[in-house]
């Protein structure tokens, strides 16, 4: 039981599923630095219906995220995965074959519909033992970062040398491929583990909504959204309008993606070994706030553009890398997975909105206009990050209750009485015990003992 070891089943699990969450976000991403140039050329496109295809993609995905997480414990995991990857290989489809920009907005409401990521998480946690579900977790986090930087590579070198339409063809295909995966090297859960550090719990959504700390959380993630979507509506016109060429656009992404990605490193282990969070937190969001001013005020300079973009991108991946980490932290116990569902609707809330105002301003006004905007919408959630308090620097954990007739209120005062627990939730018709620690303090191997032993 305390084998930290990843067996060859969690591996597949991880690796499997980790290939197919990566492979549908690509899907989200690599139409982002391209559909504003190419887009246009799309029968009926403007500028305000360019910023409707990129962020409808967003709207349906918030739409069902929760209820598809739900529905995957009554038809199983793997049918709605499978389900959902055919809605977003439909959609995909939809829009390749179509001319007009209603054809790809379709495509793109399709593709958002399918909407699997808490099906993913929900099978990884079937798959995966308690010790070794937090590296699983992380695995499917690095995915997402290391997706986006390929797809805002990928996404400006394909649609130059194939177009648009093969660039939705081979969406398709990598959704396809993913079904194989899913189908093929993902291994099938015996038992659905009900575990609420990891899928959305019926009835406890008003408890989540009521943490004033977790609702600016997910105030945060869906400004920080709000802000890349709509900047990406305005910029690669914006670099074009600079002289530089849509199809040299990978390059500016490339170069600027692998700094940030080495730069928040150390700021990453700051916040999190000198517990330092909120100041972290506010700084970042101060920077994106320099970020938009920087590009609203860069015009038809491209290195001024280049400096904006990079700001930009080291604001947007720390934040990336600080925001779920505060949302486990802030959580109560056996209410993570509840609270990171909230917070992906969140999050695909800001893509919904960020394409549809960045493309709505941007058809109206110009594009400094949007990054104006964006400016005001950093200004308000810098004005909120100074309200946050310093977050508890804990860690979940689940253990599992084997002696189901436990004396919940003696377990439960031994557990709080134990050194570096925080807070404890006994859910006995669920063989579970939920408790937020302090890492430095106590660890699984403790906890496991106390209450596998207690009288």
């Amino acid at each position: 039981m305390n084998d930290n070891k990843m067996t060859l089943v969690e591996l597949r699990a991880t690796w499997g599923l980790g290939t197919v969450f990566s492979l549908r976000m690509l899907g989200m991403f690599m139409v982002l630095p391209v559909l504003t140039t190419y887009g246009m050329a799309l029968q009926g496109a403007s500028e305000s219906l360019i910023g409707l295809a990129i962020g409808i993609y967003g709207l349906t995905q918030a739409v069902f995220q929760i209820p598809f997480g739900l529905l995957s414990d009554r038809i199983g995991r793997k049918p709605l995965i499978v389900g959902g990857l055919l809605i977003f290989v439909l959609g995909s489809v939809i829009a390749a074959c179509t001319t007009s920009i209603w054809g790809v907005i379709l495509g793109r409401a399709l593709q958002g519909s399918g909407a699997i990521a808490a099906a993913v998480m929900a099978l990884l946690s079937d798959l995966t033992r308690e010790q070794n579900r937090t590296k699983a977790m992380a695995f499917i986090g690095i995915s997402f970062g290391i997706t986006f930087a390929i797809a805002m590579v990928l996404g400006p070198v394909i649609t130059h040398a194939l177009g648009l339409h093969a660039l939705f063809w081979m969406i398709a295909v990598l959704a396809a491929s993913g079904i194989l995966i899913t189908l093929l090297v993902v291994p099938s859960a015996s038992n659905h583990v009900l575990n609420r550090e990891s899928g959305m719990v019926k009835g406890s959504i008003k408890r989540v909504l009521a943490n004033s700390r977790l609702v600016k959380l997910n105030f945060g993630i869906m400004c920080l959204h709000i802000l890349l979507m709509s900047s990406f509506v305005a910029l690669p016109g914006e670099f074009e309008n600079a002289g530089f060429p849509a199809s040299q656009h990978w390059k500016i992404y490339l170069v600027t993606m692998l700094i940030a990605f080495c730069g928040v490193i150390p700021f990453i282990i700051y916040a999190e070994v000198k517990r330092q969070m909120k100041r972290v937190f506010v700084c970042c969001v101060a920077l994106l706030l320099i970020a938009e001013i920087i590009l609203g005020g860069a015009g038809h300079h491209f290195w001024t553009l280049v400096i904006g973009v990079q700001l930009f991108f080291i604001g947007f991946n720390l934040m990336e890398a600080i925001l779920p980490s505060l949302v486990s932290k802030e959580s109560p116990p056996g209410y993570k997975g509840t609270a990171m569902g909230l917070y992906s609707t969140s999050q695909f809330m800001g893509v919904a909105i960020g394409g549809s105002l960045g493309g709505w301003v941007f058809g109206h006004f110009h594009a400094q206009t949007v990054f104006l905007v964006g400016a005001v919408i950093a200004v308000v959630w810098l004005l909120v990050s100074f309200t946050m308090q310093e977050p508890p620097y804990v860690s979940s954990l689940r253990i599992m209750l084997q002696d189901n007739d436990a004396d919940k209120k003696r377990l439960e005062q031994r557990l709080k009485a134990h050194p570096g627990v925080a807070s404890v939730l006994i859910v006995p018709e669920e063989k579970s015990v939920y408790v937020k620690i302090d890492s430095k303090v106590t660890n699984r191997e403790a906890l496991e003992a106390l209450v596998n032993t207690h009288a």
